[in-house]
């Protein structure tokens, strides 16, 4: 019902930047908070960053002052500015959304996630 499409990930040197956008689309009346999860391996998924509908932000303190999370809701679109990446910023970065669903209510949606990768 809901398909989330992300992009932006790659591999960029230390002190470098990356810009990952992810884009909701189906059928869904509304979107609530959206917001950024990554994972490395053998690891548990840990937040990065969530943005409400009005714009409330929530950083986790590993990124703050260095992640920037937005969202576009006329494209129903959540972007994370990464700047000053370090080597443990690699992970597969989710992309999640909480969108309400005509007579469902509401249900958490997650991306199929890209792979950051900061090396020298």
């Amino acid at each position: 019902q809901v398909q989330l499409v992300e992009s932006g990930g790659g591999l960029v040197q230390p002190g470098g930047s990356l810009r990952l956008s992810c884009a909701a689309s189906g059928r869904f009346s509304r979107i609530n908070n959206m917001g950024w999860y990554r994972q490395e391996p053998e690891k548990q998924r840990e937040l990065v960053a969530t943005i409400s509908n009005v714009g409330n932000t929530n950083y986790a303190d590993s990124v703050k002052g260095r992640f920037t999370i937005s969202r576009d809701n006329a494209k129903n679109t959540v972007y994370l500015q990464m700047n000053s990446l370090k080597p443990e910023d690699t992970a597969v970065y989710y992309c999640k959304c909480q969108a309400y669903i005509a007579y469902q209510g509401l249900k958490d949606y997650w991306g199929q996630g890209t792979q950051v990768t900061v090396s020298s």
